[in-house]
């Protein structure tokens, strides 16, 4: 769907649902969305992840931005197939593997992600989905692909008969520039102090070493670096 069909399915439905988990990207589309849409509900889904204190930060979060919080136990996810994040035994792989995607994906669980958020906003009248996955700069999951989300959403309005929009507004964005997103939104100080994006359950800047702290933290350098200069040249 192009920008101007976008713009104006946005104006004919001013309600849109956020899939947020409390972490970096979808803490950044929830406040995006609250810039597109007049009402705005959160969707936060357990899936037999590592640590549930996601749970009470994505709580926190949309209670400070005014919206509903709803929680939905998705516990089969963690029985389907063996993965890193939710088999605590299971030791992470710390980099991308050369020739497959890391034991940190889900399989399945994005395609799920979204078929219930799709059941949920129908029963609102809500047709706008948001989700903070992204192409540009991410861990190789298949299912944060461009392609997934458009036969998604296909699939999503035909099983349905509806007109769902499957938003992802940091799908061409690399880190740093979700960073400045969220600068640019003015919550900056949110995003890095409040979220959750830590793979072993640790606030804000994380544990450092796993995947998601240290993507994380690489693109929150850069960002930090380039203001910087920016601000250096503003000056003078």
């Amino acid at each position: 769907m192009n920008t101007k069909e976008t713009n104006k399915s946005m104006q004919n439905n001013s309600s849109a649902l956020v899939l947020h988990s409390g972490g970096q990207d979808s803490t950044t589309c929830l406040f995006w969305a609250l810039r597109q849409f007049k009402e705005v509900r959160t969707l936060c889904i357990t899936y037999g992840q590592r640590h549930s204190l996601e749970v009470e930060v994505a709580r926190k979060i949309a209670t400070g931005a005014g919206v509903p919080f709803q929680l939905l136990n998705a516990g089969v996810i963690s029985h389907l197939a063996e993965n890193a994040l939710t088999c605590p035994k299971m030791i992470m792989d710390e980099d991308k593997p050369a020739d497959s995607y890391p034991n940190t994906f889900v399989p399945g669980r994005n395609l799920l992600f979204l078929t219930f958020a799709a059941v949920i906003a129908r029963s609102y009248g809500i047709r706008h989905l948001v989700m903070g996955v992204s192409q540009a700069d991410y861990s190789g999951y298949p299912d944060c692909r461009d392609t997934f989300i458009h036969s998604a959403n296909v699939t999503l309005n035909l099983a349905m008969d509806e007109q769902f929009v499957i938003h992802t507004p940091l799908m061409w964005l690399t880190k740093a520039e979700t960073w400045a997103l969220a600068d640019e939104l003015g919550v900056f100080d949110i995003v890095r102090n409040e979220t959750l994006t830590c793979y072993n359950g640790i606030l804000a800047d994380g544990c450092g070493n796993c995947p998601s702290c240290k993507l994380r933290k690489a693109g929150l350098d850069e960002y930090l670096a380039a203001k910087q200069r920016r601000q250096k040249t503003e000056q003078g």
